[in-house]
């Protein structure tokens, strides 16, 4: 057996988390490879909504194994508060949720040191969600982080001694006024610990590698998107971690070669969350009414996304990066009341016409589009393919002859019933 990777094309919020969901009755195992609480995984199931943020999508399949792997951050406060939300819903984890010793935690001052540098960027700064997220990953890197692994012998001391550091930071470099937000944060945050300590802590990479090896079939979540990457990505304006398949390999212990199907998820047309270049942004009332008609605001911080058309320069990139098999569309429905759609085949540059993702995006950067007719038909009651409208249809065919990909998921709503497999 193989591990199959699920993961995001644009900058994130593609519907990642109902995908795996509708996916998850195929699999043994669901697991989170990388990212933080940033990420906001959105489910609607029958008459409910979850937005889950470090847990696999795969948590209301019964006997499905859910793994938080070594490359995810975990926050203690959000994970008890997601727990106990997903306990509304009469589901207990403790019996199917897993969690990687070699998970870094994020600390109460990871939050504070998050503002902090936000707030002397200024004018600079890249639209942190603020989550402590980047300071994790910057302990982790420099080999000062604390590990999930750590709670289980003379933690106390080890936290200490990192808050401890911390503090010098913000009082030093920042001067920012930290002793009444840590008491407050402080408390939270060891409530959450308790709830961790619930859970059943392993050795992810051995237990992934048992169920290859025991013929169990695993599905590898990743969050965010191919375009925020540390490495690939509209740097600076990325994540703090490997969004690409790469990361499934390093975030959970997976050989490359234990790599099987890769499932590359874009929408219909692109949004943005935060700064950053986006060509294809739309400053006008077809940006708004994209947004308005894909109820474009963050599923975690509720802000606005930015909204535009599709962009095949940047889903091309992203198809070649992360080795991509198979593609699912998200979101047509929400292009159902356009006459005309556009789509980006290309960048103007300075004069220069090009094809392939720049070194970076900035304001020079002119998209070239094409435009192709709408469907102008409610796609949400649709059940199968033989339904598509024939612009739909022919939508479709023109992004696989451009990626050379097979679209093989077509969603037409946000509930778990709206997902259209197509059949080749």
């Amino acid at each position: 057996m193989k591990v199959d990777v699920i993961l995001g094309l644009q900058w994130g919020d593609e519907g990642k988390g109902k995908i795996v969901d509708v996916l998850t009755p195929k699999y043994d195992a669901i697991s989170r490879f990388q990212g933080g609480p940033n990420a906001g995984h959105t489910l609607e199931i029958n008459d409910f909504k979850q937005v889950l943020h470090s847990i696999p999508s795969g948590i209301f399949h019964e006997n499905k194994a859910n793994v938080i792997g070594n490359g995810v951050v975990l926050d203690p406060l959000v994970f008890k508060n997601e727990i106990e939300s997903i306990k509304k819903h009469g589901i207990d984890l403790h019996k199917n949720l897993y969690i990687s010793k070699k998970a870094h935690l994020i600390l109460p001052t990871h939050k504070l040191l998050d503002a902090a540098s936000e707030a002397a960027k200024g004018d600079t700064k890249i639209g942190s969600t603020l989550k402590g997220i980047g300071p994790t990953y910057k302990d982790k890197v420099g080999r000062d982080g604390l590990r999930v692994g750590d709670l289980i012998e003379n933690f106390d001391e080890k936290y200490k001694a990192r808050i401890d550091a911390h503090k010098i930071i913000l009082e030093k470099l920042y001067q920012f006024d930290y002793k009444q937000l840590l008491e407050e944060v402080e408390k939270e945050w060891f409530e959450g610990i308790k709830v961790l300590k619930e859970f059943t802590f392993v050795d992810s990479e051995h237990m992934i590698d048992d169920l290859i090896q025991d013929g169990k079939s695993v599905l590898a979540e990743g969050a965010q998107g191919t375009l925020l990457d540390i490495d690939f990505g509209s740097y600076p304006f990325v994540t703090s971690s490997n969004t690409i398949c790469a990361g499934a390999c390093t975030g959970l212990g997976i050989a490359p070669q234990k790599i099987g199907e890769v499932f590359g998820i874009f929408k219909a047309y692109c949004t943005r969350v935060g700064m950053g270049p986006f060509p294809t942004e739309l400053h006008c009332e077809t940006g708004q009414k994209l947004r308005d008609a894909g109820n474009e605001y963050g599923s975690t911080t509720g802000r606005p996304r930015r909204c535009g058309w599709l962009d095949l320069v940047a889903l091309k990139y992203s198809i070649m990066i992360n080795g991509v098999t198979q593609l699912f569309m998200m979101k047509g429905d929400v292009l159902d009341t356009f006459e005309t759609i556009k789509i980006c085949v290309g960048y103007e540059i300075d004069g220069e016409v090009i094809d392939k993702f720049p070194f970076e995006l900035d304001d020079n950067v002119k998209p070239i589009y094409v435009e192709l007719p709408g469907w102008e038909t409610d796609l949400t009651k649709l059940t199968h393919q033989n339904e598509f409208p024939e612009e739909l249809n022919n939508y479709i065919s023109f992004i696989e002859d451009e990626t050379g990909l097979p679209i093989t998921i077509a969603s037409v709503g946000p509930n778990r019933a709206q997902t259209i497999h197509i059949e080749k």
